[in-house]
């Protein structure tokens, strides 16, 4: 169990798993150094458990993800796991698929789609919007499928996992630049991956969790940073007061920035 009392999620179980086969300790590069905590990573005196969102998600997301991506504390499909509920995470390899990846792509319950920019697959793959997602009577659930990876290992990823190759491509056109500030791509319009989480659930109708993963990312990043430089944590930032009006009201949190 975490500190905050809920069992670990799929992200955090990858993570538990690939550090059993491990020969050696996983040092993160640049961050901040000594004891974290279990449950967000981050500092135990900087903890933000407490503050996690928990709302009802009708969406999923399946985490398809690089062989140590799960070990980096700046991972952010960790923070999508942490607001969507119905979230799995499988480790990459590629000459072998998980089978259990391979069965949930098969659940009858759901609809994948592979998130991925357009400019790299056949015209005729891509969808830009999903107006399916609202009519219910299909019984299927949006299932997104993101590659958390750096860009040239998901550009990888995406060409060798033929099982992908079925589903239809989501290609996301946001008109925002990433807000991310713990690992930067030398382009702006390069997202981290709760980024890209938040514009799925978006286009899914799912503005309330978009909008709480928007600021659990905000949220994150600043106790994050102030660990790091051995500061103490402002409980006031536009994110903490949007987490804290969804938790006391149910309602949406207004768009934010740190």
């Amino acid at each position: 169990m975490t500190r905050d009392g809920v069992a670990p999620h799929a992200v955090s179980r990858l993570r538990a798993e690939r550090l059993a086969r491990s020969s050696k300790p996983f040092l993160a590069r640049g961050g901040m150094k000594g004891e974290r905590c279990p449950g967000c990573r981050i500092n135990p005196a900087h903890c933000i458990c407490s503050l996690r969102p928990q709302l009802p998600v009708n969406a999923g997301v399946c985490l398809i993800m690089a062989d140590i991506e799960a070990l980096k504390p700046s991972n952010t499909g960790w923070l999508i796991a942490d607001v969507v509920p119905d979230t799995w995470a499988f480790g990459w390899a590629r000459t072998e698929v998980d089978p259990a990846l391979l069965a949930l792509l098969a659940d009858p319950q759901w609809q994948p789609y592979v998130v991925f920019p357009g400019e790299f697959v056949a015209p005729g793959r891509v969808v830009n919007s999903l107006p399916a997602m609202q009519d219910l009577s299909t019984g299927k659930r949006p299932l997104f499928v993101l590659l958390d990876a750096t860009w040239p290992e998901a550009r990888k990823m995406f060409r060798k996992s033929p099982y992908l190759d079925r589903f239809p491509v989501l290609s996301l056109q946001p008109e925002q630049i990433s807000r991310y500030r713990l690992r930067r791509s030398r382009r702006e319009d390069h997202f981290c991956t709760s980024e890209v989480g938040a514009l799925c659930l978006e286009l899914a109708g799912e503005t309330r969790a978009a909008r709480a993963l928007e600021a659990w990312l905000d949220v994150y990043t600043h106790h994050y940073l102030q660990a790091k430089h051995q500061l103490p944590p402002h409980l006031d930032t536009p994110a903490h007061l949007a987490l804290q009006a969804l938790a006391a009201h149910g309602d949406t949190p207004p768009p934010h920035t740190l």
